[in-house]
């Protein structure tokens, strides 16, 4: 993914993840997990399942799409949230987008999305995604982009949206 002009008109730059940015990482997935934090116990034992989650996580990612493309988004050089992508043989899948508390709700997310899709637009495949049933506003967001329902359980939504012809 290159940074499109939704993404650079937003101050955003997309660039791979690299090694270091580890601890971001870890940080923003535990700010995007408020559940985890609703776990009865010592701090300790929260941050130990934060950090068990977010390796099963990542490990699930990398067995079920090996290749798949992890990139930080930054805004001003700051690291403000992660994206992973993974093209498969018939669509492009957004896999995981988190950004950190103080960068949501200003339309990151949706330049962000609108970069994939622009991709998307260009080679002619659609883009899916899955969103939890508890995550209402980011199914909302999906929604007001063109994604559609396809596929529904009590868990999840798979939504897709389909490029122009």
């Amino acid at each position: 993914m290159t940074n499109t002009d939704s993404v650079a008109a937003e101050g955003l730059v997309v660039r791979p993840s690299r090694t270091d940015d580890g601890p971001f990482l870890q940080s923003l997935y535990q700010s995007a997990r408020p559940d985890l934090q609703w776990i009865d116990g010592e701090r300790e034992v929260v941050e130990q399942v934060v950090s068990q989650q977010f390796q099963v996580q990542e490990q699930g990612l990398g067995e079920h799409f090996p290749n798949a493309m992890h990139y930080v988004i930054e805004k001003l050089g700051t690291a403000i949230g992660a994206l992973t992508t993974d093209f498969g043989p018939n669509e492009i899948r957004v896999l995981y987008l988190a950004f950190i508390p103080q960068a949501r709700g200003q339309g990151y997310g949706r330049a962000v999305l609108q970069g994939v899709q622009k991709a998307a637009q260009q080679i002619r495949c659609p883009v899916a995604t899955v969103v939890w049933a508890n995550n209402a506003h980011a199914r909302q967001h999906y929604l007001a982009l063109g994604f559609q329902v396809e596929e529904r359980n009590p868990a999840a939504e798979r939504l897709v949206w389909y490029p122009q012809t």
